[in-house]
């Protein structure tokens, strides 16, 4: 902002997102500059607003930059014009004013020189109180008989344009807990938002008025930990998210190595070939910043411990080539969403968490912040991002955390840049971990693990944030590692990476985006009808939008009876899903009935409002006997239903009974299975049973970790090993032999993972 030639304090106005902000230069200062503990920075900032008082905000800038927001800006406004009302139209300090006061003009102009032009512009809280104590003392001087009144007049006068102060309102109730001339009393008021001098965010350090810390935890391990507190604010029905990140806490030397060092980082900026590989090019810019930092050091005789050099030079990298608080905020397993809405100056970023629902952070970027991931964006994606392209959809993968990034910009936003970050699970989700967390219950876990293991096609619909894309997810770790599996996703959001590193054999294809304009990137539809020349593989799309339907159709059919076909779509039941491929997207109605399997997944809310739950709401088999209306022909039979008074999915009298067509064309192509409903409900109860067990045995042992990726896809393999034995046996996998064996197996691979 300031150059180093530039005077001390001076200060400068810029326009912010179409606000004005001054700047004020404290570069070289002797002190910290603080409107609560010194006199001369109120004063100096007091002079400045009577020169240019349409200002939003106030940035003393220093090693740390320190933002006073438009609310405490305000008071300091009002304190400005009411000095130059005293001074120039009501010119109390006058011998026009104040001649008539005969004896008492002396004492009088000495009084209100000393109050109106001394105190009042450094400290008004002090000039109020001394204007009352003067109040207090002439009127006892008037009922004893002096001839004070007109003196008395005047102080009456001017204590009530002090009264109309905002500062002075706000304070008055406090004025007894502080001494005459105690600066402490601002602090109430006037506390600086503190933002370091490498990031343009603010982060607003004072706790709410009246709130109440409702949890708070740590997010982060060692040089890198931030602090989480929760609070709730009387009549909000928004709760706080107070993030304390470690950037914001460093002392003056750490500020001031990292200016020093982001100076002569920012000079090299990294090109897209780099960012093809963002892993490595964080990596060697670390070391960079490392050795940077480590020389500036040394140079100016600061003694750093290696955990504040780790920790200063990850610092340094999230604020010239990553993506600044954004990253922190990423780090919060518990939150799901991160919204930063446009004008980003004017509005704090938002959050979804698991726990509290939406919540308003202590956190205002700036539109430089905003610029500066929007050109990282563009460039890691290859997408466009402009007028002309003004939505780009993309992902953001740091180290294990990975998001699902949407942007828009002008003329869609009208003002400007906005963000929704969706973070996704730093390990996959699993069918035990939904069946813990109640999003599906373990019945219908056991049922969709058939089916997939039957090579069914199959959608699993939702609203948005419905989980819908998590539990697709879930579901690809039911298929078998010796599978080839494929997916086609416009931006990167299944578990492809974490599958992988799980031994899986699995493609990822990046089409382009339904949203987008013309790019290099090769369309949906064209990604999926290449992925069958691909090898007998599974072939999962991440989500269907548009012309893309019809191909994944085409795949279907050709899939049938061969291998998993399945995709997510938005919808609230099984019709509005027939509604949005035939009538929206344009799918022939036949070509639909090669859907097996819709899964809906939608939240439920409590009867305050205030809660929400994602939970799997129905599991509908698509018949194949109707020619038009599948709802109004039958087509749609549901084999299992939520059921809300409960909490709990429950099987329908089609399922119990074995009336489910799909499940009969299943067992029809296994040996032991056609015609014998026993056996197959036998298995899908088997199913049940395992993953109930392996939830109820990780809470019993507290051990977690048997609910994730890696130990669901050795208990599948068990449970398949176990089967194939059991069955050359005796010629059936029957629960009572397979289970029993299955839980022999889980005790020992437990107490080995124990060891």
């Amino acid at each position: 902002m300031f150059k180093a030639d530039t005077p001390l304090y001076s200060y400068e106005v810029v326009s912010e997102s179409g606000e004005n902000v001054m700047y004020v230069n404290y570069l070289g200062a002797a002190f910290v500059p603080s409107l609560i503990d010194s006199a001369e920075v109120m004063g100096r900032a007091i002079d400045n607003l009577k020169e240019d008082p349409n200002v939003a905000r106030i940035v003393f800038v220093q090693q740390r930059n320190y933002s006073h927001d438009f609310g405490q800006v305000k008071m300091l406004v009002e304190v400005a014009h009411l000095v130059d009302f005293l001074a120039k139209q009501e010119k109390i300090v006058s011998a026009e004013k104040l001649s008539h006061l005969g004896a008492s003009y002396y004492e009088a102009h000495a009084f209100f020189n000393h109050v109106i032009n001394e105190v009042l512009p450094t400290d008004p809280v002090k000039a109020y109180r001394e204007l009352r104590g003067m109040l207090f003392s002439k009127r006892a001087e008037l009922e004893n008989g002096q001839d004070v009144g007109e003196y008395v007049k005047i102080i009456e006068r001017v204590v009530g344009f002090f009264d109309e102060l905002l500062l002075i309102k706000r304070l008055k109730l406090s004025f007894d807990s502080y001494n005459l001339g105690d600066r402490d009393i601002y602090a109430e008021v006037l506390r600086a938002d503190i933002m370091p001098n490498f990031t343009f965010t603010r982060m607003v350090a004072r706790v709410p008025e009246d709130a109440e810390i409702v949890k708070q935890y740590s997010i982060a391990k060692d040089s890198d930990e931030s602090l989480v507190t929760i609070f709730r604010r009387p009549n909000k029905a928004k709760l706080v998210y107070h993030l304390s990140p470690p950037e914001y806490t460093l002392d003056e030397d750490h500020h001031m190595l990292l200016n020093l060092a982001r100076n002569v980082l920012i000079e090299h900026r990294p090109t897209a070939e780099e960012f093809n590989d963002p892993e490595r090019t964080r990596q060697v810019f670390f070391n960079v910043a490392r050795d940077l930092i480590g020389d500036l050091a040394g140079s100016k005789n600061i003694n750093l411990s290696f955990g504040d050099l780790t920790k200063l030079a990850k610092i340094l990298v999230r604020h010239t080539i990553g993506f600044g608080v954004l990253e922190v905020l990423l780090e919060d397993e518990n939150l799901q969403d991160i919204m930063v809405n446009a004008p980003v100056s004017l509005s704090p970023i938002f959050v979804r968490h698991n726990d509290f629902d939406e919540c308003v952070t202590n956190l205002i970027p700036s539109t430089e912040d905003a610029d500066s991931w929007a050109a990282k964006f563009r460039m890691t994606s290859g997408r466009a991002l402009d007028e002309a392209n003004p939505i780009l959809d993309t992902n953001l993968e740091l180290g294990d955390v990975s998001a699902r990034v949407a942007i828009i910009q002008q003329p869609l936003s009208a003002g400007g840049l906005a963000y929704t970050l969706r973070r996704h699970r730093s390990k996959p989700w699993t069918l035990p971990l939904f069946i813990k967390n109640k999003m599906i219950d373990s019945l219908g876990a056991g049922l969709l693990s058939f089916m997939i293991d039957g090579a069914r096609t199959m959608l699993v619909a939702g609203t948005r944030s419905s989980g819908k894309t998590s539990l697709l997810g879930s579901l690809l770790l039911e298929i078998m590692p010796s599978h080839r599996i494929i997916t086609i996703e416009d931006t990167l959001e299944l578990p492809v990476t974490a599958m992988r590193k799980l031994d899986y054999d699995i493609l990822s294809m990046k089409v382009r985006s339904a949203l987008a304009g013309e790019s290099t990137e090769v369309a949906a539809e064209e990604g999926i009808r290449s992925s069958l020349r691909l090898g007998d593989s599974s072939l999962i799309v991440g989500e269907i939008r548009s012309a893309e339907a019809k191909a994944l159709y085409e795949a279907m059919r050709v899939g049938a009876l061969a291998n998993v076909v399945a995709g997510t779509i938005h919808g609230g039941s099984p019709y509005s899903v027939f509604d949005r491929v035939v009538n929206d997207l344009g799918v022939p109605v036949t070509s639909f009935k090669a859907t097996d399997l819709i899964v809906v997944a939608n939240p439920i809310k409590s009867a305050d409002g205030l809660h929400s739950w994602r939970r799997v709401l129905q599991i509908t088999e698509v018949r194949k006997h109707w020619t038009e209306d599948p709802l109004r022909e039958g087509g749609f039979v549901d084999l299992m239903k939520y059921d809300v008074e409960e909490d709990l999915m429950k099987p329908t009298d089609d399922l119990i009974n074995g009336d489910s067509e799909i499940i009969k064309d299943i067992a029809a192509n296994v040996k032991g299975w056609a015609g014998d409903w026993d056996a197959v409900w036998d298995n899908v109860v088997l199913r049940q049973q395992i993953k109930q067990e392996t939830v109820d045995f990780a809470e019993r042992v507290k051990m977690p970790e048997l609910l994730e990726g890696g130990f669901t896809v050795k208990s599948n393999n068990a449970f398949h090993q176990i089967s194939d034995k059991v069955t050359a046996e005796i010629g059936l996998p029957t629960s009572d032999r397979v289970f029993p064996e299955w839980k022999r197996w889980l005790e020992k691979e437990s107490k080995r993972l124990n060891i």
